[in-house]
């Protein structure tokens, strides 16, 4: 076996146990109100979506389907982020419809209200310049953040780190942001005044979907739910120190959307894709640090948390101390599939995977106090089988090869990125 895992004591945050199997929702008065809430939010969106699709069936289907799509990378990025204790599929979708049916719904209507008051309380000039960084992010921003609270009271034993208050968070946005690019795209179709006609949205999936989806309402949703994730979390803090971290993160979620919305910087900073992409990483790069920053800390204690309850097994079979080291990050995980894929073959990289679920499992099993750990770690040694079978008895990470496969991989990752953000700058005619 390799060297010992590297423990991070100094982390002393506390992460709960992870939440019961049985969510039992049902029982659950607050799950019934806010099953109602979405159900009126779905109905107002419905008037909407039939409105539409009389007039424009062909370009409603192209927006939905493009959007859609755009959904399903996005879902499986929030939904790996939590990949130690994972969120159940359930409160998941209850978070993306909040996001998608009450949030839209509600801000649809709010945003114009208060984007008149602004023009009233104000001048016309100043609705026209800041009303949609003003008024879109104060409706909005508290619209999501309440999706986040919602779930809270419906299910709170599931919201065990900040991590989980990142991911309920990114779904409601993700659930805001598609949603929304939908009635925009097919608002963009109305103006064009060319009856049913895809290219205005194909413009709205790239402007709204491509370039401003990485740093977009996901995002903001994110932040704040890292707040709400602290408040519910951290009993072991003052709770007006809870309130104000709450406040603070909700705060951040709304300057990001104001910053983004802003007239800032709207004459660009000269012409062609270079001046165009360079505002798109000004406004934008900010907040996407800062939630790296709290995924990465929150994630860090979420580990350590859930292999000191694996540590405690002392059984090599059902996870070595390599693997203790590997289960610790995404990248290292990856690259204990790629180390294996590369020994065994697929077989031998989906074995790794499914061992790596079935500890995490177990972790969890385990936080909770479960007294027979037979059926999970039944399940561990049969994976733990199916390896040896392949030649490959252990997920782990080659000697010297974790920092630099990461460093490598965030750095492809960034070059990909910009690369893509040029070309779609280039395509609008940016360049």
């Amino acid at each position: 076996m390799t060297a010992e895992p590297r423990m991070r004591s100094e982390r002393t945050a506390p992460v709960q146990p992870g939440g019961g199997r049985g969510l039992g929702l049902l029982r659950t008065p607050a799950f019934w109100v806010v099953l109602a809430v979405v159900a009126v939010g779905g109905v107002r969106m419905s008037f909407i979506t039939v409105r539409y699709a009389g007039t424009y069936p062909i370009a409603l289907t192209t927006a939905t389907l493009l959007f859609a799509l755009l959904a399903v990378p996005f879902w499986f990025v929030v939904s790996e982020l939590d990949f130690l204790e994972r969120e159940p599929p359930s409160l998941m979708a209850i978070a993306f419809a909040w996001g998608g049916l009450v949030a839209t719904s509600v801000s649809i209507t709010g945003s114009a209200a208060l984007d008149d008051i602004i023009a009233k309380v104000g001048s016309p000039h100043l609705a026209a310049d800041w009303g949609a960084a003003l008024a879109g992010p104060t409706v909005e921003e508290l619209a999501k953040v309440l999706g986040v609270v919602a779930i809270v009271l419906i299910a709170r034993d599931q919201i065990n780190s900040v991590l989980d208050g990142v991911v309920y968070g990114a779904m409601v946005g993700l659930g805001f942001q598609i949603v929304e690019d939908i009635v925009y795209a097919m608002g963009a179709v109305a103006l064009a005044g060319r009856g049913d006609d895809i290219e205005p949205v194909i413009t709205t999936f790239l402007l709204r979907g491509l370039l401003s989806g990485v740093w977009s309402h996901t995002l903001f949703g994110a932040l704040a739910g890292a707040g709400i994730g602290y408040l519910v979390v951290r009993g072991d803090r003052r709770l007006r120190t809870r309130i104000g971290a709450a406040a603070l993160a909700v705060l951040g979620a709304w300057a990001s959307h104001v910053l983004w919305n802003s007239p800032l910087l709207r004459d660009g900073l000269g012409n062609g894709a270079v001046a165009l992409l360079a505002v798109l990483i000004l406004k934008g790069l900010p907040p996407l640090i800062l939630i790296w920053m709290l995924v990465r800390a929150a994630h860090d204690r979420e580990a350590d948390y859930y292999t000191a309850q694996l540590a405690t097994l002392d059984d090599t079979e059902l996870i070595t101390p390599a693997e203790l080291d590997a289960l610790r990050t995404g990248a290292r995980r990856a690259s204990a599939r790629s180390h294996a894929r590369a020994r065994a073959g697929w077989r031998a990289w989906a074995a790794v995977r499914r061992l790596q679920h079935s500890q995490a499992r177990l972790a969890v099993e385990l936080s909770r106090g479960t007294t027979d750990l037979s059926p999970w770690s039944y399940d561990v040694r049969g994976q733990r089988r199916a390896l040896q079978r392949l030649g490959h008895p252990e997920g782990v990470v080659p000697e010297g090869k974790g920092p630099w496969r990461r460093t490598a991989s965030a750095v492809f990752s960034t070059a990909l990125a910009v690369a893509v953000l040029w070309a779609v700058v280039s395509s609008l005619g940016g360049g």
